[in-house]
């Protein structure tokens, strides 16, 4: 497999260089590419190999594991052209969820998905509870066959475009204990409606959702009540691993422009080249993407193994998005004021990993995560 793993790095690591960083002069103020060089592109991915990567080769996609997914995200990662939250580029992204469904579920939501018919949107996270789902306020009262859902959704990626949505809602109980339950709720149902958007320092604009009295088919459930936890769980691992896989891909395009530039840039009479503190940033990025690389291949390989991981995806969750954040950031202020024009793929860089310390888990609750299971081995 290893020959294999690398023939992939070797396939996109030259279609992002040969293809899309070339594009990264065309994007607009929003990161977008032209609608003509962005179709144009997609036939090329297609062509190359590397359509909807993640999934089954069944349904029409490559059907990479995790341990090629890596690959994929840190490679694609090297270049602006690729939005940070949208690999559409790349076809469509059902995500876990989507593809495990089964029936008349997955010909209803998951196949035209596929087709490219719609898309859809992952929706958990809340006002007033982003790291912490069990404190989600939006409840899905059962009602005969349909279930009644209140609440609100924030901070959606792709929910403004999205024809449905994978909703987390808790379900009441009679034992008090909240069922964190995933309901597929059409975004075209009475009583949904875009509240709001949030324009981020990432240049997306992800939405929030509002809920009201809107009826949903038990028929819409995924899975059991009580069992979107599990279900979100898949979604969320395969998120930290690409955040890290991410920075990793990202240091290597900013160190690698950092040395080709520090040849050309002179001060003080030398080459930026013979300065030590460059030197060092560039052997601290080298260092950190080899680190970051052993963690996300052990996770990535524990993960296909059908082991938790838990614990895993958390420590590099932390360590590849603040590392991502440091090195970035250090290359940066060798550029001086240069970096910091809209011209330089560094200051996107920049912004898209300061983001990713917030997004999908804060640095800190995996932190706390983590040290919460040290405290409790310590303890038994």
């Amino acid at each position: 497999m290893e020959a294999e793993y690398e023939a992939l790095r070797e396939t996109l690591r030259r279609f992002v260089d040969r293809e899309l960083i070339p594009l990264e002069p065309q994007l607009d103020a929003d990161g977008k590419l032209p609608d003509a060089t962005f179709a144009a592109v997609r036939d090329k991915a297609q062509a190359a190999g590397i359509w909807m990567p993640d999934v089954p080769a069944e349904l029409g996609g490559v059907g990479l594991d995790l341990s090629a997914m890596v690959i994929f995200w840190e490679e694609i990662s090297r270049t602006i052209a690729v939005p940070a939250r949208d690999h559409s580029l790349f076809g469509p992204t059902p995500g876990p969820i989507l593809l495990a469904l089964e029936g008349a579920q997955a010909e209803r939501y998951r196949d035209p998905v596929l087709r490219g018919e719609t898309v859809s949107c992952f929706a958990q996270t809340e006002p007033d509870a982003g790291s912490d789902p069990r404190a989600m306020r939006t409840r899905a009262v059962r009602d005969g066959d349909h279930y009644v859902v209140n609440g609100t959704k924030r901070f959606i990626t792709h929910a403004d475009k999205a024809g449905f949505a994978q909703v987390m809602v808790r379900v009441p109980a009679e034992d008090g204990k909240p069922r964190i339950t995933c309901l597929l709720i059409d975004m075209d149902t009475p009583g949904v409606r875009i509240a709001a958007r949030h324009k981020t320092m990432m240049g997306d604009a992800p939405s929030e959702i509002a809920f009201e009295d809107v009826r949903v088919p038990v028929a819409n459930r995924v899975g059991a009540e009580g069992e979107g936890i599990k279900l979100a769980q898949g979604w969320i691992n395969q998120g930290r691993l690409r955040h890290a896989a991410r920075a990793c891909g990202v240091i290597r395009r900013c160190a690698d422009d950092l040395a080709a530039y520090s040849h050309q840039r002179r001060t003080f009479g030398a080459p930026l080249a013979d300065r030590q503190s460059l030197q060092w940033t560039l052997a601290d990025a080298e260092i950190a993407c080899h680190a970051i690389r052993l963690m996300v291949r052990d996770a990535a390989a524990r993960l296909d193994a059908g082991e938790e991981a838990r614990i895993e995806t958390y420590m590099i969750k932390a360590h590849g998005d603040e590392t991502g954040f440091r090195i970035v950031d250090r290359c940066l202020q060798f550029y001086g004021g240069l970096g910091l024009t809209l011209d330089m793929p560094i200051q996107k860089f920049w912004r898209d990993q300061r983001s990713f310390m917030i997004t999908e888990g804060p640095i800190e609750v995996m932190r706390m995560a983590i040290a919460r299971e040290v405290l409790a081995r310590a303890a038994a």
